[in-house]
């Protein structure tokens, strides 16, 4: 009899602790939306943000897909809470033209060292001793990447809408390359595929792509492909860019960073939240090694789930430190 009235008395007060828990939750009664591209690969680590905000009782929704300029204006708006995917600088335009600072919260970096720029074939490369994009304005250069017979190379290029693809077209107009280069806009996703069918044929290939990405996995730089070289730095708005890298070489990019950005009157309310945006950091050698698992057929809404359970588990220390110094921001 005893031990039974010890035993409910323990149950209660475990009821009581955890109902207790859940009502501290600092995220408790409040709605987030996530926004990200229509990019599946971005899937993961926006899951893992939202994963961590759950832990703290916000009430997640699921991941919003849009364009990126309609992503920041969204959230500017407070029709979305956060992105994941903010690369600066290729976004920075699309930044500022939604209100920048102002109207954004963002904290801290969440992943370092994405890269971007032009590679072709390094049969290709090594054969005709093509280094630099501005060997492309020799029509005879370029017609070794031509795909479809007009005697211009053509470049597998960046979806509209993206960012990219104005950064592109505006080094090209300012290498003089538009007489002889065609940049292909349209869907990345077949358009790569194409790509790398032609590459498996033994064709040249001429292609934009960026990291973390699967393409890189597929098609090795250094291996199987190289990086290529532009005469000079351009960015869209920007006349004192320099994206020379510190050994001298200058692929056209600069290396981005990629951040975490929410509604700043949201941010404002939820120091907790705002706190995990601030301090999450995700390796991207892991995000390769997901997408690379997407590319090999693990792509379903299920499978990503279970990707990012799994990297959970496999950095459950590291997680669950971010969800405790999160929550103890709100107090």
């Amino acid at each position: 009899m005893l031990k039974n009235h010890l035993w409910a008395v323990a149950a209660l007060t475990t009821l009581a602790s955890a109902s207790s828990f859940a009502a501290d939750l600092p995220g408790k009664g409040v709605t987030v939306t996530p926004i990200q591209s229509t990019i599946s690969e971005e899937t993961f680590q926006t899951q893992l943000v939202s994963k961590a905000l759950e832990k703290l009782g916000y009430d997640v929704q699921p991941i919003r897909e849009v364009d990126y300029n309609v992503g920041y204006t969204t959230i500017a708006a407070g029709d979305a809470t956060f992105t994941a995917v903010n690369w600066v600088p290729l976004h920075d335009a699309m930044y500022k033209a939604a209100g920048g600072d102002k109207v954004f919260y963002r904290e801290g970096t969440y992943v370092t060292g994405a890269a971007q720029g032009y590679l072709i074939d390094k049969k290709t490369a090594e054969k005709y001793h093509i280094t630099n994009i501005d060997q492309l304005k020799d029509p005879k250069i370029a017609k070794l990447f031509d795909t479809n017979g007009d005697g211009k190379a053509d470049l597998t290029g960046c979806t509209p809408g993206w960012g990219c693809e104005a950064a592109l077209n505006e080094q090209l107009k300012a290498y003089g390359l538009e007489k002889t280069v065609t940049h292909n806009q349209g869907n990345y996703s077949a358009m790569i595929a194409d790509t790398i069918t032609r590459y498996k044929e033994g064709k040249p290939i001429f292609y934009y792509t960026w990291t973390p990405y699967w393409v890189s996995d597929v098609l090795v730089p250094g291996k199987d492909v190289l990086w290529m070289q532009v005469p000079f730095s351009v960015i869209p708005g920007d006349k004192n860019a320099d994206t020379t890298l510190p050994n001298g070489k200058n692929y056209g990019f600069k290396v981005n960073t990629m951040h975490i950005v929410a509604n700043k009157k949201f941010a404002e309310a939820n120091p907790a939240a705002a706190k995990l945006f601030a301090i999450m950091k995700l390796p991207l050698k892991d995000i390769n090694a997901q997408n690379s698992a997407m590319h090999a057929g693990q792509s379903s809404q299920a499978d990503i789930a279970n990707q990012t359970d799994g990297w959970i588990k496999a950095h459950q220390a590291t997680f669950d430190g971010w969800v405790k110094e999160a929550a103890a921001a709100a107090k």
